[in-house]
């Protein structure tokens, strides 16, 4: 009886606007999955997609599937898709929304030219130099709470860590980090929010690329020694110089973005950590095993539930007839739960095997550029909590006793994360 209820709920639910979900998604994606890798949603002409080798399919296929959509949902198109292929018509309607300009939405040859102009941002020499910014960042940051003996972990440690992380891989001054910690935390906008379109003017990205415009013509004119010069005068493969809004605008995604998932995994490793002081002891003592645990927190608690790809022509994949026009809403949680391809897919293993298999970073040509960057900023966030406290336990008078916790995730149906995770600590000696 129980699993009748529970499949007509869903029958029903409008997985988009439902406030019920976001807390607890994963049944919702089961009773998805039980229909097959892909199943067309009652709703919004939706076909979601489940499987894990589907969805991989999907994601290396840019000739028939765009990511135009990949951050606007379901969301009514602004144009009505006409004949067997919309691509002319996806590239004519990119101007009207900053959502449908950013480098996540582009396609080939448009999304390649952006991406070369990352190819040393990333590169191993500085990945390590910003990773002793990380440790000096984390120790400063604990600082601020660890006389407490608590700390909301989310808003005391992920978000400015990460904010100001991607800031120094970036070569924002480190006179206007507490400027830029302050536009995101004070920003409204969710991505991916149950209350429909967002709206522009919760959008902290053109204050971000506002900012990003007048250091890449800062130093176009007056070049110096960093990061900020090599970034402004990087060219394309051709040899032409970008416009500067071009770069701005690349500079101001790569900073929101690279916030995002680092904040939620951060918050779920600190989670689990705090719920099993098993596994936080055998890692205390083994510390060789974080980037595993890192990867399994990755695969379960996905920091980006579901992303979006839109048919540009008429598909068939398994029995499923996909019109041009389609949104599909690929459900990267449940491919990362896919028992195709996870054995005992819902169980946290420290162990697994083929754990870094997840699509947690996407794949294709989209697979997230900064995921080798959010790798060290997980481990680095573990390590220097280990070396600072001595214990880390869910703080009960905020969250209740053990077998009757209550946690919040963000209200979204891309994004899935703590909206906030109170600790309770004993500093080490």
């Amino acid at each position: 009886m129980e699993l009748e209820l529970t499949t007509k709920r869903f029958e029903d639910v409008d997985y988009f606007t439902d406030r019920s979900l976001p807390d607890e998604p994963h049944s919702y994606f089961e009773f998805l999955r039980a229909q097959g890798p892909l199943t067309r949603l009652p709703l919004r002409g939706v076909v979601a997609v489940t499987g894990y080798n589907e969805g991989n399919a999907i994601f290396r296929n840019e000739e028939r599937f765009s990511s135009y959509n990949a951050a606007y949902g379901p969301n009514p198109l602004p144009f009505t898709p006409e004949g067997e292929d919309i691509t002319d018509q996806i590239e004519s309607h990119r101007d009207g929304n900053m959502i449908f300009r950013m480098i996540s939405t582009f396609d080939p040859p448009n999304h390649t030219r952006l991406r070369m102009l990352l190819r040393g941002l990333f590169s191993p020499k500085r990945l390590v130099e910003n990773e002793k910014f990380m440790r000096r960042l984390a120790d400063g940051l604990i600082d601020e709470f660890i006389a407490n003996g608590t700390v909301e972990i989310v808003s005391q440690f992920a978000l400015p860590f990460a904010t100001l992380v991607i800031a120094d891989l970036l070569g924002v001054p480190e006179e206007d980090h507490k400027l830029f910690r302050r536009i995101f935390s004070a920003s409204g906008m969710r991505t991916g929010s149950l209350d429909g379109v967002p709206k522009q003017e919760d959008n902290p990205m053109p204050k971000i690329e506002g900012h990003f415009i007048g250091y890449i013509e800062d130093r176009r004119s007056n070049p110096r020694n960093d990061v900020l010069t090599d970034l402004a005068n990087t060219r394309y493969p051709d040899g032409s110089l970008p416009p500067v809004k071009d770069v701005a605008a690349l500079s101001a995604f790569l900073f929101a973005a690279g916030q995002e998932a680092t904040v939620r995994v951060a918050a779920a490793m600190f989670h689990i950590l705090a719920e099993d002081q098993a596994l936080q002891a055998r890692l205390r003592e083994e510390r060789s095993l974080i980037p595993n645990f890192a990867e399994e927190t990755l695969r379960l608690e996905s920091a980006v539930k579901s992303g979006f790809r839109l048919a540009k022509v008429r598909a068939t994949i398994g029995d499923v007839e996909i019109e041009a026009g389609t949104p599909l809403m690929m459900c990267i949680a449940a491919m990362n739960r896919d028992p195709a391809k996870f054995e005992d897919p819902n169980a946290f293993k420290l162990d697994r095997k083929n754990a870094r298999d997840h699509v947690a970073f996407g794949r294709g040509i989209h697979s997230c550029i900064g995921a080798p960057l959010a790798r060290i900023e997980l481990k680095v966030t573990v390590e220097r909590m280990f070396d600072r406290i001595a214990d880390i336990r869910i703080d009960d008078a905020k969250h209740g006793p053990v077998g009757n916790r209550t946690y919040r995730y963000a209200p979204s149906y891309i994004v899935r994360g703590l909206t906030e995770l109170h600790l309770a600590f004993t500093p080490a000696s």
